[in-house]
């Protein structure tokens, strides 16, 4: 027992001498800076123990509400509720807009489904219709439906103001043929389709290509196939415009103005610049190809111009050449139908034209006919003009100036039209100078 207790006391003291030194060397090697050793400076100056440490600072709270402890930044929703930028979609209303679209679309299938359901109904009674119905089921007179439609009395109104010009009748009243059959069609029943009434009209200037539009213009609202009927005349200078941007809203204007009608662009080949790539006609050109392939019930359009440069104008833009089912070409006026379309012009305006006037005028048509500029009816119209001026003059000088019959003159003299009135015509160009004949 008190062997026992000597070596407990014995190890205690070898504890107390070395163990300093051991802790000194540590502390010493691991810590030079006192300041740094957690078991203070007593270890290392071998002096009292060190008083009681202090309670430890409270750290200081982080700037940002956001950010935790540990430096980093706290994953909860840092944006504003309220900013439809940052607004965010719960599950709730993306479930309710699926719904709303699975929704839309059940309606519109079943819409597509009902629609395609009365369609084969709609055609299987239509079938029964023509199956149980005799062949000797009278349709009406072709007569009938020319007169109730008001078609004869458009053809007539062609014949009596287009003088000649009989393959353009002709090929005007097939068109007013293939109308009226088509109609007395539907009205049995038949299977009917809107044929392609695009339109081109070639010829020289005069020849009665805008009365011919005005005319089919008229002859389709009768038969139904155009809202209105009227004719709307465009140039290049109409439906192509100046800078970018400018050509696209001036051809829709044009083609919004024609809708139910007839578009009737006069020499349209301009439209086309084969020599300048930049140009911006073939926007218009684009646009008008596009109407008339999906506006084709509710829109004619009629192209004119000289017959080689249409021609031509088909060969750089052959999508407008494919489109136009109807080309029909205007000869030029011969010299008696010019002298008869100049009776029908003063019969209108309510002149009478002298019987020794005509051969006169009729001369005077063969000169100018071999100058430039020759512009069939049109140069008509400009030569009665001058004879009504002519008139004029000398129904004033013979009753104003020189007083004949107390200045008193008859209806006779107000409406007649001489040979004395064409021939000055016929003198100017005999007489006038060869650089000035073309302006008599």
């Amino acid at each position: 027992m008190k062997l026992s207790a000597a070596v407990s006391l014995l190890c205690l003291a070898s504890a107390s001498a070395f163990a300093p030194q051991c802790l000194v060397s540590r502390s010493t090697k691991l810590y030079s800076d006192p300041n740094q050793n957690p078991f203070g400076s007593f270890y290392n100056s071998g002096g009292a123990p060190p008083a009681a440490p202090a309670a430890p600072a409270a750290p200081a709270a982080p700037a940002d509400a956001n950010q935790n402890v540990f430096g980093t930044k706290s994953l909860d929703f840092g944006g504003n509720e309220n900013d439809p930028n940052f607004k965010t979609i719960r599950l709730r209303d993306r479930l309710n807009e699926a719904d709303t679209e699975r929704r839309k679309e059940a309606e519109e299938a079943e819409r597509r489904e009902r629609a395609a359901e009365i369609a084969r109904e709609e055609r299987l009674r239509k079938i029964a219709y023509m199956n149980e119905m005799p062949d000797h089921t009278p349709a009406g007179t072709v007569d009938e439906f020319m007169f109730k439609e008001g078609v004869q009395d458009q053809l007539d109104k062609l014949d009596q103001e287009l003088v000649g010009l009989i393959p353009v009748k002709k090929r005007v009243k097939e068109i007013a043929a293939l109308l009226v059959l088509d109609k007395m069609r539907r009205k049995l029943g038949f299977e009917t389709a809107v044929p392609s009434l695009h339109m081109c009209f070639t010829g020289a200037p005069g020849t009665g290509k805008t009365t011919v539009a005005v005319r089919m213009g008229q002859i389709l609202a009768k038969m139904g196939y155009s809202r209105q009927g009227h004719v709307v005349l465009a140039t290049r200078d109409d439906l192509v415009g100046q800078y970018v941007g400018h050509t696209a809203p001036k051809t829709k204007e044009m083609i919004k103005k024609a809708m139910g009608g007839v578009l009737l662009v006069d020499e349209a080949y301009y439209l086309y610049n084969a020599a300048n790539d930049r140009d911006y006609g073939q926007e218009s050109i684009e646009i008008l190809l596009n109407v008339m392939e999906t506006q084709q019930d509710d829109l004619v359009v009629a192209l004119a111009g000289y017959k080689d440069r249409m021609d031509k104008f088909f060969s750089y833009i052959p999508g407008m050449m494919s489109r136009i089912g109807n080309h029909i070409d205007f000869p030029n006026y011969s010299a008696d139908e010019l002298v008869q379309i100049a009776g029908v012009m003063a019969h209108q305006l309510e002149y009478d034209i002298d019987a020794d006037a005509f051969p006169v005028f009729k001369r005077y048509i063969e000169a100018r006919m071999e100058l430039p500029y020759f512009s069939n009816a049109r140069t008509v119209r400009n030569a009665m003009d001058r004879a009504r001026m002519n008139s004029a003059i000398r129904t004033f000088e013979k009753y104003a100036i020189r007083g004949e019959n107390g200045g008193l003159c008859s209806v006779h003299d107000l409406k007649a039209i001489t040979a004395h009135d064409f021939q000055i015509l016929l003198d100017d160009i005999e007489n006038a100078d060869a650089d000035k004949r073309i302006f008599a």
